[in-house]
């Protein structure tokens, strides 16, 4: 069993802890942690079992703690997963990785160089649906695949005041894109491969708190392929990416609800069970780290949806086009 700690108790760092503690066949429990507000969060390590510490620096410098969860804003990752590697603690982090490519790719260094497994939370890799639609492209089911469509939103940025971490437009940059838009960018990157270009805009229609609400994109892949996406801070809860091909459509409608239209014939449906995506990367994260199986996102891709959504925010400070680094 491998003893981790959590960085960030809030809402979301709960959610990680919930679901995995307490459970043998995961293969690592918390164990220590720290948070910004440890007041609010004392009572929830307790029943936990969690011990709070005074900061990072006394995480990482606890001999128990093996890896490190970062559940922490966005612009403290890339110096947090840096300072994981340098105490030889392997290290998960939520998205988004890094708010630039220069500091996704000097994490990444940081734990090569460390010999530390980096693994980053985009949990919809590990949908069994998702799963089918990759064995589906590899097989060729679609044909040449022209185009795709994706779309992440909910209502969450609604509830954002002022002086919350998540109301800041320097954490949150292109409103929804840190908590929800960057999850489908990197589904689109797993199931189309890399983004060359982005075309995006970004504006506020109902927000008052100083984030934009809408948030929609043109993609070009290196393949020549096209996307279309969006995301809104704003609106009811959507998850949908649909991929079009010269033989056939295929849509994730949901999570677990994926539907095939070929050119001819006859169509189906499939209902997939739903799964804890949140045990199931951090049962990843254990996995590799015990020398099972690579964690099941490349570091190159880590990189290159940062890169994306780097670009983003460039396009649409400019209103136009802006390639993607490489």
């Amino acid at each position: 069993m491998l003893d981790v700690a959590i960085a960030g108790l809030g809402k979301w760092g709960q959610v990680l802890v919930d679901s995995v503690q307490g459970r043998d066949d995961v293969g690592l429990r918390f164990v220590a942690g720290c948070t910004g507000r440890p007041e609010r969060a004392a009572a929830y390590a307790t029943d936990k079992g969690i011990d709070l510490l005074p900061g990072l620096g006394a995480v990482l410098a606890d001999p128990r703690v093996k890896a490190v969860v970062l559940a922490t804003p966005h612009a403290q990752h890339a110096e947090q997963v840096i300072a994981a590697a340098a105490a030889g603690k392997h290290v998960f982090v939520e998205k988004p990785f890094a708010l630039t490519r220069a500091d996704a790719a000097a994490a990444v260094a940081a734990c090569r160089k460390a010999g530390v497994v980096m693994a980053l939370g985009h949990n919809r890799r590990f949908l069994p649906a998702v799963a089918e639609m990759k064995a589906m492209l590899a097989a060729g089911g679609l044909g040449t695949i022209l185009h795709a469509e994706g779309h992440f939103s909910g209502p969450g940025a609604l509830s954002y005041a002022s002086g919350m971490w998540r109301a800041d437009r320097a954490e949150s940059p292109l409103g929804g894109m840190g908590g929800m838009g960057i999850h489908m960018v990197d589904m689109l990157i797993h199931l189309m491969g890399p983004i060359a270009e982005a075309d995006c805009r970004s504006h506020a229609r109902a927000l008052t708190n100083g984030l934009d609400d809408t948030t929609a994109a043109l993609f070009t892949f290196a393949s020549g392929a096209t996307a279309s996406f969006a995301t809104l801070a704003a609106a009811p809860r959507h998850w949908r990416v649909t991929l079009f091909g010269t033989d056939g459509i295929l849509e994730l409608n949901g999570h677990e609800r994926l539907s095939f239209t070929p050119r001819d014939g006859q169509g189906w449906q499939k209902d997939f069970p739903p799964i804890d995506m949140e045990r199931a990367e951090l049962a990843a994260f254990a996995a590799a780290i015990a020398g099972g199986p690579a964690y099941p996102l490349p570091v190159e891709d880590a990189i290159h949806g940062v890169a994306v959504f780097e670009a983003m925010i460039h396009s649409a400070a400019a209103g136009g086009p802006h390639a993607v680094a490489v």
